[in-house]
């Protein structure tokens, strides 16, 4: 598959606008796919894209998701009069129509299958569609919500049409629940559709009872559909993050798809009038990070909604940043989520661990005066403020502006004994060169002093000037085969934790020796994946995770990376990860490239995988994951052993008092 991103825009998707006065639409304007596309531009992404040509769908395209009533009457529009386009637009909801809509309408359904076509033929590898009019909310037979033809759905049903695709993943991030989407896929098993969705009970539109967290598809799609209803305002950047870890990508790894859709709506972003959400735009350079190991990582991003737009463009922005390749910026302030983003998120978790064995586990439905499915009168009526007002307030808010992502001129070195040939694209490093005389005699003097073999030594001081030069952001990520991993760790940590003063996670994949003392001064956290019961007691900074059935077990350990260590990875927030293979691990080598991938969303990036002399099969698939290969499919998943759910779920109860992000339930807090 060929490198590349995609991107998908025509600016004569701006050519409508709303033509008469309507409050509930006034705030869909052109602008928001211009400042979109002048954002990407400015900013050198455009440049760094695949452009592609729009077209426009085709009868028989629309026709795979809209009836053909809903389609003539929609051709009619571009010859009435102003009165008559009024007319027509009161039999739907919360939409309008132009004489130039229709083609517009055309073009966005059409972007959104020239992305689908270039991703699938291998053209490029992921992509964006920059598209207006909007898609989730429309049905079979009506627009709403300013969707006239519902873009993604049609994508997703021309994918497994045109390209036999077995599977598709349908991720909608917008602020609005795509009933649309929900509607045409609730009794498909082959479409696995997710959406989070300001609801507050029912009261927030689409007022759908269908938009709560039990309505989970319908017969064979039964366990295919799920919601997860935001019943308040200002959820953050936690939140999201903790229904991807522990809801959406345990899920879609189970169901292994063929390709990922994005419904991605922008109006979940800080300052949007719509949302009023208060996470921040760099978030959804994580959440599309996490989604891209998935499907080999052919990856579709269609916009939709977005209502402020300066929140809009830079969302916009560290969306396509992260589909070039770009390591994320590091996340703040990642703490445990709200109470009642864990009430939402056990609900979703608990109406669906009959569909999913990566849920069986969990908790029960919470009692009725708890639950999002309830809400008490008295709670109704709370809040009567102005809602002028408070829309007013959201687009007032105030952020900084997302961090520069400043992407190192060297994506991945390597340092490899003599006759190891280096792979393409990283740079070889640790010649006389690289390490400055000085250096050397320091590192000797104060951190390698206990080392008498002259060629450990010198791997050992290549590795800690690859360190720092990675903490100087000069160098992204680097690969070393060693001697001996633990002496590499320790010095390795040493250095990093107590010289450069950074956090470091290290995560260990089998069961050699870990320093025990490497932990004591909080400026390091340990994970070690292992078969056997560790000697270390565990504590909030070393963490053993004891999976009985052995490494070997794909789906066992894959939940517990999921569900344990990347909540505590991004909660820790490292500079810094260490990543150690020990001999002899059982893991194959597509979790293991799995497992890299996940991890690089950490730290900026900032990687170095420590491998033994004889695993040197694995130093260049290893090196095309850190230069930002997707890993490659695991196949669907079977239900992970008992015991290892049980270790796991153990080991999480035992650590949600010190890393927030592991609760799932308000009753962990």
């Amino acid at each position: 598959m060929k490198m590349g991103t995609a991107l998908i825009y025509d600016e004569e998707m701006t050519n409508y606008k709303l033509l008469w006065v309507d409050p509930a639409c006034k705030i869909e304007v052109p602008e928001r796919l211009t400042v979109s596309h002048e954002a990407l531009v400015k900013s050198g992404l455009a440049d760094r894209c695949v452009s592609v040509p729009v077209r426009e769908a085709t009868d028989a395209d629309i026709l795979l998701v809209h009836s053909e009533e809903y389609l003539e009457a929609v051709k009619k529009t571009p010859y009435m009069t102003l009165e008559d386009l009024k007319e027509f637009t009161l039999q739907y909801g919360d939409v309008y129509f132009h004489p130039n809509i229709y083609h517009c309408a055309k073009l966005a359904a059409g972007a959104a299958l020239q992305l689908v076509d270039s991703v699938m033929t291998g053209k490029v590898r992921n992509g964006m569609a920059l598209v207006r009019p909007p898609g989730h909310h429309s049905m079979r037979s009506a627009a709403n919500g300013f969707c006239v033809f519902n873009n993604v759905a049609i994508a997703a049903r021309y994918a497994k049409q045109k390209y036999g695709v077995k599977r598709v993943l349908i991720v909608d991030w917008d602020i609005h629940h795509g009933q649309g989407v929900q509607y045409c896929f609730e009794d498909d098993p082959s479409v696995l559709y997710f959406s989070w969705h300001r609801y507050e009970h029912q009261k927030f539109w689409p007022q759908l009872r269908e938009s709560d967290f039990d309505s989970v598809g319908k017969e064979r799609g039964a366990g295919f559909n799920i919601n997860v209803p935001w019943n308040k305002v200002g959820m953050q950047n936690r939140d999201y993050l903790s229904v991807f870890c522990h809801l959406l990508l345990p899920v879609a790894y189970e169901f292994c798809p063929d390709l990922v859709l994005v419904c991605a709506g922008f109006d979940s972003a800080i300052g949007d009038p719509e949302g009023e959400m208060c996470a921040t735009p760099d978030i959804f350079a994580h959440l599309t990070h996490l989604l891209m190991n998935l499907a080999g990582g052919k990856l579709c991003a269609v916009l939709e909604g977005g209502y402020n737009l300066t929140s809009l463009a830079q969302s916009v922005c560290q969306t396509v940043q992260t589909l070039l390749g770009d390591p994320a910026p590091r996340p703040a302030n990642l703490y445990g989520p709200c109470t009642s983003a864990l009430e939402s998120l056990h609900c979703a978790r608990s109406a669906h661990r009959q569909y999913w064995s990566c849920l069986k586990h969990a908790a029960d439905l919470p009692s009725s005066d708890i639950s999002t499915k309830r809400i008490k009168l008295a709670e109704e009526e709370e809040n009567t403020e102005d809602k002028g007002e408070e829309k007013k307030s959201a687009e007032e808010k105030v952020w900084p502006e997302p961090p520069r992502r400043v992407t190192p001129a060297v994506r991945a070195a390597v340092v490899l004994p003599d006759g190891v040939a280096c792979p393409d694209g990283c740079k070889h490093f640790g010649s006389s060169e690289d390490i400055p005389p000085l250096m050397v005699d320091n590192l000797k003097e104060n951190f390698l002093e206990d080392v008498e073999d002259s060629d450990a030594s010198s791997t050992l001081s290549s590795l800690i000037a690859l360190v720092e030069k990675m903490i100087k952001n000069e160098i992204c990520s680097g690969l070393a085969l060693v001697h001996d991993v633990s002496m590499a760790m320790k010095s390795v940590v040493q250095y990093a934790a107590s010289a450069l003063r950074n956090r470091v996670l290290v995560v260990c994949v089998g069961d050699g020796k870990v320093p025990s003392h490497i932990t004591e001064d909080g400026e390091t956290v340990v994970v070690q994946f292992s078969d056997k019961e560790s000697d270390e007691q565990m504590c909030k900074y070393y963490i053993p995770v004891c999976l009985k059935k052995g490494l070997s077990d794909v789906s066992g350990f894959i939940q517990a990376v999921l569900g344990l260590l990347l909540p505590l990875g991004y909660e820790y927030n490292p500079s810094l990860v260490l990543l150690v293979r020990m001999s002899d691990n059982g893991l194959s080598e597509s979790v293991w490239l799995q497992l890299t991938g996940l991890l690089q969303g950490l730290a900026q990036g900032h990687m170095l995988v420590l491998m033994q002399e004889a695993e040197e099969a694995c130093v260049g698939p290893t090196a095309s994951s850190l230069l930002g290969d997707p890993a490659p499919s695991l196949g669907q998943l079977l239900a992970p052993p008992p015991e290892d759910v049980e270790s796991v779920e153990s080991l999480r109860h035992r650590l949600k008092a010190d890393w927030k992000l592991l609760q799932t339930t308000a009753q962990d807090t």
